[in-house]
């Protein structure tokens, strides 16, 4: 699945905003034996301080936004940030909810959208990949580009990317 080599592992930490957490379960369904990332070096941290990827799920809420912004600060840069689900894409269902801010680009700057709901965990194993490769070009000093969005039928476990 993987054109290249990558130097080191991949060390992601995930927030949720407010959501319903569908998404979120199936974020674990990645790291079960079924799927697991961990084999690609893909590996959840606990804390912000360690991790080259922010996987965020579901949308902002009032409550959170200085939680994201904070947590976003602390990853160090070169930083990758993957929106996992409808919710952290677009507001999802909870978009006209009266205490909502609105999608997680609203509040931090998104390189990947992984679009579901809930998102499948090929397609998140997918948007994780698609984070790997921007933040290799950004450690090689190159431009990362535009936002990506990756397409379910592309997010297939073993079909080139």
């Amino acid at each position: 699945m993987l054109k290249k080599s990558f130097d080191r592992s991949l060390w992601v930490f995930h927030i949720n905003g407010a959501s319903c957490n569908g998404c979120d379960i199936e974020i674990v369904s990645a790291l079960t034996p079924r799927y697991d990332v961990e084999r690609f070096g893909i590996k959840l941290v606990g804390t912000p301080r360690h991790a080259d990827v922010l996987l965020v799920s579901g949308g902002v809420n009032r409550n959170m936004v200085d939680y994201v912004k904070r947590v976003y600060e602390q990853v160090p840069e070169p930083k990758v940030v993957v929106a996992v689900g409808n919710c952290a894409a677009t507001g999802g269902v909870f978009y006209h909810s009266y205490n909502m801010v609105g999608p997680m680009d609203n509040v931090i700057p998104v390189d990947v959208y992984v679009p579901g709901c809930p998102a499948r965990p090929e397609a998140i194993i997918f948007g994780v990949v698609k984070a790997w490769q921007k933040l290799e070009r950004l450690r090689a000093g190159e431009d990362a580009g535009e936002p990506e969005v990756v397409e379910g039928e592309k997010a297939v476990v073993g079909e080139e990317g």
